[in-house]
Parts: structure tokens; C-alpha cells; sequence
């Protein structure tokens, strides 16, 4: 008999077990593995900003810190608990109740200011 028969028919709940921790430990691997990979590509930093974007996506383009970005941009989280916590940038112009355009240059505006702080260190 194989090992593998022999696990089976013994220890079931450890083997099960087993499997499954490799299973989560693979999945995890494979996320971190393509987020390497695709923040490896020059084409994904400093992209031109757009809607769909994240606060958190231009931070890692930029290459500024998250918080500090929030900070400056004056971003809360919603009041209601129902709403996405990464919001778009186009919802947060929505709910700032200014154009994209704008929203667009204050952040652009933050990132400078970032960049410029960072230098002075």
C-alpha cells in the first residue's frame, strides 16, 4: 500500500486537513505571485488617473503612502455602513458633488505634495 492509502485509512481528519491547509497556502501564493507580477510591469505605475480607480490603486501607482493621501484629500469613510469602503473615484466626485475633472487635479495636486515631502527627508 501507498503511503498516501495508508494516511487515508488512519488518519482521514489530519490528511483532510492537510489538504486544505495546502489548498488556502496555494491560493494565497498564486495572489501574491500575480500582484507581484503585475505591479512588476512599468506600465501599471504612474498611470494616467481615471473613474474606475481606487485610492488605493493610485497610491500604489504613485507610489505615495494610502493614508497619507486620504488625509490630504479629506476623505471619510460613508456614513452608511451598506456603502463600499474602496469607492471609485467617480463616486467620491459624485458624492463630493464636483466634477471628475476636478477631483482628478486635487489629486494630482496631493501626489506632488507627497513627492515633495518625501524629497525633503
Amino acid at each position: 500500500m501507498t503511503a498516501l492509502a495508508i494516511l487515508w485509512q488512519r488518519h482521514r481528519l489530519l490528511l483532510g486537513g492537510f489538504l486544505g491547509a495546502t489548498l488556502i497556502a496555494l491560493f494565497f501564493a498564486a495572489r501574491f505571485l500575480l500582484s507581484v507580477l503585475y505591479w512588476s510591469d512599468p506600465a501599471h505605475r504612474n498611470q494616467p488617473l481615471e473613474g474606475w480607480m481606487t485610492i488605493g490603486y493610485i497610491a500604489h501607482s504613485y507610489e505615495v503612502p494610502r493614508d497619507r493621501l486620504i488625509e490630504i484629500l479629506d476623505l471619510r469613510p460613508p456614513d452608511n455602513p451598506d456603502r463600499k469602503t474602496r469607492p471609485t473615484l467617480e463616486r467620491i466626485a459624485r458624492d463630493r458633488g464636483q466634477p471628475l475633472d476636478a477631483l482628478e487635479k486635487d489629486i494630482e495636486a496631493a501626489i506632488a505634495q507627497l513627492r515633495a515631502e518625501e524629497q525633503a527627508r
